[in-house]
């Protein structure tokens, strides 16, 4: 099956309707990472269909960002792949915190080109907002790095529509990019309709829930070492279970109704929102990606859209969302934690 395209404002070129997640190609908080194995995946994703890459300084400090650059210039043809990066999370020691000045904007931007190997950024994100820098500061100096060629179009990331607004006022937003999955589904109330009422492209994040939606974790699954999971309140009993018993449901559903795993379901699901442009799906392995054309052969009718939110609502009885995510505001002195990129 062929994969679907989408458009997104000021890129010149389609972007796929999946997009390759590169946050556990940093490794950092996620169990460290095969580089080579990194580029293979990269390789097959652009074997696959997939022309948009998402990534972000903060994906093990810049090590996805590196990873990135050295598999597209192994491959070439710079000029079919739509990188997306991000920008806004400044590092202490092995801490981030949000920082939205001018300043730290220009500083990152430049390593971030010299670290992707290109001379310019197909869509550059604010990664988080920045409560302690006016947004129009941000929003400044990412309209500047437009004009100068660095960045083809800009976009925001956990934004709300109030920050969208006044960011919009100084420079056009070509993209949104907050958490989107069966089981984190706040976007769906008010920051889709009002990025479709405004022509803003959805990237949304997280389609799979940090693996949750996979298939491929019970109660059993360990996650070793610095892995995000072992902090993440969805993974902790009770809860753990009722998300597992809303997942055999689901996997069940697909496979009487579409023969199709759980893993295409959620990904569809997401697809299916309207307004939304494109999912992004992170995965460390080639083999990874076979499940893109079970994505690509079916769509979710009105009564399947229907059953799903029902299962979710009858097994998650203390539902919780992305929050514990979010990085810190900067403060004064060195940071003792790390905050977390997504």
């Amino acid at each position: 099956m062929s994969m679907e395209t989408t458009s997104i404002r000021d890129v010149p070129i389609r972007a796929s309707r999946i997009g390759l997640g590169t946050w556990a190609m940093g490794g950092f908080q996620w169990g460290g990472t095969d580089d080579d194995e990194s580029v293979r995946t990269i390789h097959a994703a652009l074997d696959a269909g997939i022309s948009l890459i998402d990534t972000a300084p903060a994906y093990g400090f810049g090590h996805s960002e590196e990873v990135i650059g050295r598999a597209i210039a192994e491959r070439g043809q710079r000029d079919r792949v739509v990188l997306a990066t991000k920008v806004g999370l400044e590092r202490r020691g092995d801490a981030l915190f949000r920082n939205g000045t001018r300043r730290q904007i220009f500083e990152e931007v430049e390593l971030s080109l010299r670290r992707l190997r290109t001379d310019y950024i197909d869509l550059y994100q604010v990664h988080w907002p920045d409560p302690l820098t006016p947004y129009e500061e941000t929003a400044e100096a990412l309209r500047d790095l437009k004009r100068a060629g660095k960045v083809r179009a800009i976009g925001v990331s956990n934004y709300s529509i109030d920050a969208m607004e006044r960011f919009g006022r100084i420079t056009p937003i070509s993209s949104a990019q907050p958490p989107l999955n069966l089981f984190e589904r706040d976007a769906t109330k008010e920051i889709l309709p009002w990025c479709r009422a405004h022509q803003v492209a959805l990237l949304t994040y997280g389609a799979l829930c940090r693996g949750l939606l996979g298939g491929a974790i019970d109660e059993t699954t360990k996650f070793p070492g610095d892995d995000l999971r072992k902090v993440d309140p969805k993974f902790v009993q009770p809860r753990f279970g009722q998300y597992l018993k809303a997942v055999k449901l689901l996997e069940r559903f697909a496979r009487e109704r579409y023969d199709v795993g759980v893993l295409a379901l959620a990904i569809r699901w997401v697809l299916d929102q309207p307004g939304v442009s494109v999912a992004l799906w992170g995965v460390r392995h080639p083999e990874e990606l076979a499940p893109i054309d079970e994505v690509m052969r079916f769509r979710l009718d009105g009564e399947a859209l229907a059953y799903l939110e029902a299962v979710v609502a009858e097994c998650v009885q203390d539902p919780v969302g992305p929050e514990f995510m979010a990085p810190p505001e900067r403060p004064s002195e060195a940071p003792q934690s790390a905050g977390a990129p997504v």
